[in-house]
């Protein structure tokens, strides 16, 4: 019996620290890794992080040392696929080697790049603008991670439509509400006994983190017992004036606690009293999905994919409106019936989101571009 064809997969993401995009990378490779219809090989400009889990599966891994990730994916990638056992390309980062010797599948969880220009890094704009058009022009298939991604997709570059699928994220199993007796006891340890307030992501100008600063800062004021303020998430760029407000506010409650650890993760969203996501764009939006999968509130902005995520399962206010994000958090903390039936709706909504799912659909993708019934 012939060996499944083998998929490469762009592993740059799983080289620093995981961030969203080496989130959906991991989780969605675990996934596709459980089926026999194809083998993997992880392919990276250095070592990965935590390789075992991966390796565990039967993903194999290599990685070829360069000093910028764009160089090696624009030179040395290309080489290394002439060479190999590969029959597709998958690249989870939304651009593609200029050259390419097999067919290839991109996945693209936004295009903020081009329309939030000013909300990253230049070194994120010159590793992907130069590229994106042309990767899309060349994929044999293009993965949207939301129907907000794919309509930009459409509207901007229109002829990738005939090649266009939306494959949702999933949300790991692990996160799930917990006993009563273990939010009390976490909320303790935390210094917070009667519940806080949440953000997870990254600091960072597209996160918004300043309106909810300031619309905490606004509670604070005039409803003296508001909680606790919490932000977790890794440090992000163009965040002096946010750290410097962060460390301003740190007097009236507010706790900043950077990056944690996946157990200390869970723990913190299953003992939030409500979590905020006042992002002005996301692709997707992993953040608040965990946290409704946890059985916390959740209050997100209405705009892009959030919605589509979030659905009536949680509260959605404009993005820039800071009175608005106040009162729908004020109102989840003062009315207990509206806080009971979010946190029974939020994993309920969840469910409807698995890797597993993602991973099924993400194979037959693989395999129609592959010809492979």
């Amino acid at each position: 019996m012939p060996s499944p064809p083998t998929v490469a997969v762009d592993l740059r993401a799983l080289v620093p620290a995981a961030t969203g995009i080496g989130v959906y990378t991991r989780s969605l490779l675990g996934a596709l890794a459980h089926s026999e219809a194809l083998n993997y090989l992880g392919v990276s400009h250095q070592p990965i992080r935590s390789p075992e889990a991966l390796r565990d599966l039967g993903v194999s891994l290599e990685s070829h040392p360069a000093p910028l990730g764009v160089l090696w994916q624009q030179l040395k990638l290309p080489k290394r696929l002439e060479h190999s056992a590969a029959e597709l390309f998958w690249s989870p980062l939304g651009t593609l080697p200029w050259r390419l010797p097999v067919p290839s599948v991109v996945t693209v969880h936004d295009l903020t790049v081009l329309t939030h220009p000013e909300t990253h890094s230049l070194k994120v704009r010159l590793s992907m603008r130069p590229f994106l058009g042309r990767s899309l022009a060349q994929s044999s298939a293009i993965v949207a991670i939301s129907q907000a991604t794919a309509s930009d997709l459409r509207r901007i570059y229109p002829r990738c439509a005939d090649r266009l699928h939306v494959v949702y994220n999933g949300v790991d199993p692990t996160f799930q509400p917990a006993d009563d007796q273990e939010i009390e006891a976490f909320r303790k340890r935390l210094g917070c006994p009667q519940g806080y307030i949440l953000y997870v992501g990254t600091l960072e100008p597209r996160k918004n983190v300043g309106t909810l600063l300031e619309a905490w800062a606004g509670l604070k004021q005039d409803h003296p017992e508001t909680p606790p303020l919490v932000i977790a998430g890794a440090a992000g760029w163009r965040n002096k004036a946010l750290l410097q407000r962060i460390r301003e506010l740190e007097g009236l409650g507010l706790r900043h606690l950077g990056h944690l650890p996946r157990e200390d993760l869970i723990r913190l969203y299953q003992s939030a009293a409500v979590f905020a996501y006042p992002s002005l764009y996301e692709g997707f939006g992993l953040p608040p999905l965990e946290a409704m999968a946890c059985g916390v509130p959740t209050v997100v902005s209405n705009v892009s994919s959030l919605p589509e995520v979030v659905g009536d399962a949680g509260l959605q206010v404009a993005p820039r409106d800071t009175q608005a994000l106040g009162r729908s958090l004020r109102d989840v903390l003062s009315q207990p019936d509206l806080s009971v039936r979010l946190s029974r709706s939020g994993p309920s909504r969840a469910r409807r989101f698995s890797w597993e799912r993602s991973a099924r659909e993400m194979e037959r993708i693989f395999l129609e571009v592959l010809g492979t019934p």
